[in-house]
């Protein structure tokens, strides 16, 4: 049950659409630093970079973030930054993907298919020095032993610099959770707020003036409408409406008239 819960996971995390902040490429030239930090001192950059992916909160610690069947068997409840350390130093390998994992589960980030060529290519390599190395071993040809040596010596190199870019990948995208760049930490969308250059100006007759005070309404030019009730110059009432009413042959003479 726990291998299939672990194949489950695997398989949703293939279904992620956020990406690294820095693929692998990158990460040398977006952090030079602390590439080289995490090169030459592995171990320590991945006690530093598991225990910040946990926000500093050694409760949670589960040994290999609880990706691997050892997790939660090796007495993290008791003494967790003791186990930490046995984990960075005697399974470093281990320690760096399960971080890488713990980050991609927390923030939906998938690997680019550059990084996993990279990452696979390592793997690849590793295994070849392997085989060679055992080769080596069984025939005792000295030509295969020194083509082993070469491979382990590139292999390792390409690990060691592999480990320290993702390493760098990790800090980076954590840099971003914590707002160490860009402004500080992201905030949720706000809504479009319009500039006072943007605004329309409303007309001054019946809106409101703001100033230090109470706002104060302007007032209409004067002779701009005609008072309430009286009637527009010039053409009201029309010409052709009598000037008395009722006008002087209403009611006619006889009522009703003789043809009635």
């Amino acid at each position: 049950m726990p291998n299939e819960v672990l194949i489950q996971k695997m398989q949703v995390r293939q279904q992620y659409r956020n990406l690294w902040h820095s693929d692998l490429v990158g990460t040398m030239t977006k952090d030079c630093p602390y590439f080289c930090f995490a090169l030459w001192c592995s171990p320590c950059a991945s006690y530093l970079l598991r225990k910040r992916a946990l926000y500093n909160d050694m409760s949670r610690y589960t040994c290999c973030a609880g990706y691997l069947p050892c997790s939660g068997h090796c007495g993290e409840r008791q003494c967790p930054e003791a186990c930490l350390c046995a984990e960075v130093w005697c399974c470093f390998s281990n320690s760096v993907a399960s971080t890488r994992w713990l980050l991609q589960d927390e923030f939906n980030i998938q690997t680019t298919k550059c990084d996993n060529c990279i990452i696979g290519f390592m793997v690849c390599l590793q295994q070849v020095a392997c085989i060679f190395s055992i080769l080596a071993c069984i025939t005792g040809s000295d030509e295969i032993e020194a083509a082993s040596n070469i491979l382990n010596c590139a292999s390792d190199a390409v690990y060691c610099t592999v480990c320290g870019c993702m390493q760098t990948q990790h800090k980076i995208e954590m840099d971003k959770r914590d707002g160490k760049f860009g402004g500080g930490p992201m905030q949720p969308p706000q809504p479009p707020v319009m500039s006072r250059v943007e605004q329309p100006t409303p007309p001054a007759v019946g809106y409101p003036q703001y100033g230090n005070q109470a706002p104060v309404y302007a007032a209409p030019p004067p002779a701009a409408y005609p008072p309430y009730g009286a009637p527009p110059p010039g053409q009201y009432p029309p010409q052709q409406y009598p000037q008395q009413y009722p006008p002087q042959q209403y009611p006619p003479q006889q009522y009703p008239p003789p043809q009635y």
